[in-house]
């Protein structure tokens, strides 16, 4: 089962292969910290974050580093209108991140660098460019000359002579900045400075980077001058990836990352996200409302990663309902396991409080289950497919915990529901996916499993003598506390609904 991926810049699926055996060099070009995080925001991020626990999961040990674009013209004008300053702005966007990402679930990149925290190793890609004849200087600001790099377009699939015709009626002749370049199509990689606004200074002057510098810098400084993955929305093919290769592949002669990959966009109700129509739905927005965020997590990854996905209440309702199927199983070893003799430990499991981790157990004889979700997994990162698996298991567990709690045993033999449960467990680990015990277990006010025997006792002796509307009263006190009672032959069994 060898893991093939789409690549972006071959336009083909490949087998994957790093640079170094064992080892995964990942990049992720992170936000621009000038507002609260978005839906696209939460796809791009969830489908990273399980491209990388995947990548662990099947032995590699990754490197994974994202970074924030925290110099930008949106954060400037952020703190003009709120009378703040660019570096206030992104910390406090720069919080807001990170608290929306833990609620998702999301496991924290080994660096987060900041372009304001690359300022050296910007300045000198953009020296090492003009050496080399591929960048020029033009009063205070400098310019990447496109058309020195030959394989410029070689990502996008886009052409200089097709761009051309269009080009010129897009264009504002009169712009000071149009004026300096030798080519319509150069872009800055450093831009002289402007009143009020924070400069640094650099052998061409006080300035700032251009966006697309600084991601090339921020490779090169945390990864080396080649990686294996640069992940991105698929709105960034052009011009930020494609500028990404001209720039550092212009300076070290070598490929910038061995595979490029994208995902695709978020629609909502089958239109494009924007403020201007009213569908812009922020994170916290959407998780204040009370969405379920391992319900969120569902809804991202069952869509293909490379394809749009349209942001719907029945697709939210949909990714709901499947969650609650999936953290039934999660929960079964907590609820079961020791009504069925389960040897769980102490560690590994974290039973009692907090999340169920990913177990380190291993298992001695072929497991089918691992099989498919990995054949699944190794087609391009095909979630959906392995979500499959984890469908198929949650229900078996369910199904065979009513059995269970209606006749007091299972079908399948406990060492072998141990052993999906397991499975359950870890691959949904992999997906990020985890039930929190805590918030299932019941309040102080819930009636104990004593008072329910008690209650069940009382029902008995009410029916013993014949008083139908006590022994009526009971059950459907009983019922509203979302107990069922089962009376059979052998007696009365109940469960928590």
């Amino acid at each position: 089962m060898t893991l093939t991926l789409y690549n972006t810049l071959t336009r083909r699926q490949e087998p994957f292969e790093t640079v170094e055996a064992g080892k995964v060099k990942m990049y992720y070009c992170g936000v621009t910290v000038y507002d609260y995080c978005h839906l696209g925001h939460a796809r791009a991020c969830i489908v990273w974050d399980v491209v990388r626990r995947y990548l662990q999961f099947i032995g590699y040990e990754v490197r994974y580093i994202q970074n924030f674009t925290d110099i930008d013209d949106k954060i400037l004008n952020r703190a003009c209108v709120e009378h703040s300053s660019m570096e206030a702005v992104a910390d406090r966007f720069i919080k807001a991140y990170f608290e929306d990402m833990a609620r998702l679930g999301i496991k924290e990149a080994d660096e987060y660098p900041r372009a304001t925290h690359t300022m050296n190793g910007i300045q000198r890609l953009i020296h090492e460019l003009e050496n080399k004849g591929f960048a020029y200087p033009a009063d205070g600001d400098v310019y990447y000359a496109v058309r020195q790099f030959a394989e410029y377009g070689k990502l996008s699939g886009r052409k200089l002579e097709d761009m051309q015709a269009g080009k010129s009626e897009r264009v504002n002749v009169e712009d000071p900045e149009y004026q300096k370049k030798k080519d319509p199509f150069d872009f800055a990689l450093w831009k002289a400075a402007k009143p009020g606004e924070p400069a640094w200074e650099s052998p061409w002057g006080a300035g700032r980077p251009g966006w697309h510098i600084e991601c090339s810098a921020m490779v090169r400084d945390r990864l080396g001058d080649t990686i294996d993955i640069h992940a991105g929305g698929a709105d960034l093919i052009f011009p930020h990836h494609e500028n990404e290769i001209a720039q550092s592949e212009a300076v070290t002669g070598k490929p910038l990352a061995r595979y490029w990959l994208h995902n695709g966009m978020v629609k909502v109700d089958g239109e494009k996200m924007s403020k201007s129509l009213g569908n812009f739905t922020t994170i916290r927005e959407l998780l204040d409302r009370g969405v379920d965020p391992m319900a969120v997590r569902l809804f991202v990854l069952t869509a293909q990663y490379r394809t749009p996905i349209d942001f719907t209440d029945e697709a939210i309702a949909a990714a709901t309902n499947g969650w609650q199927t999936i953290k039934e199983g999660l929960l079964f070893g907590y609820q079961y396991g020791k009504k069925l003799g389960w040897d769980l430990g102490t560690g590994d499991w974290g039973l009692g409080t907090g999340n169920i981790p990913i177990p380190s157990t291993q298992y001695p004889v072929p497991n089918p289950y691992m099989e498919r979700f990995q054949e699944s997994v190794n087609n391009d990162f095909n979630f959906p497919g392995g979500l499959t698996v984890l469908f198929e298991l949650a229900k078996e567990l369910r199904r065979e915990g009513n059995i269970l709690v209606h006749e007091g045993k299972t079908e399948t033999l406990p060492e072998e529901l141990q052993r999906q449960w397991q499975t359950l467990v870890t691959l949904a680990g992999v997906l990020g996916l985890e039930a929190e015990i805590e918030a299932e277990t019941h309040t102080s006010n819930a009636l104990s499993d004593a008072e329910i025997e008690a209650k069940i006792q009382q029902r008995q002796e009410a029916r013993k003598a014949k008083n139908f509307a006590e022994s009526d009263r009971i059950r459907d006190e009983l019922q509203a506390q979302d107990i069922t009672l089962i009376d059979s032959r052998d007696g009365t069994r109940w469960h928590r609904n």
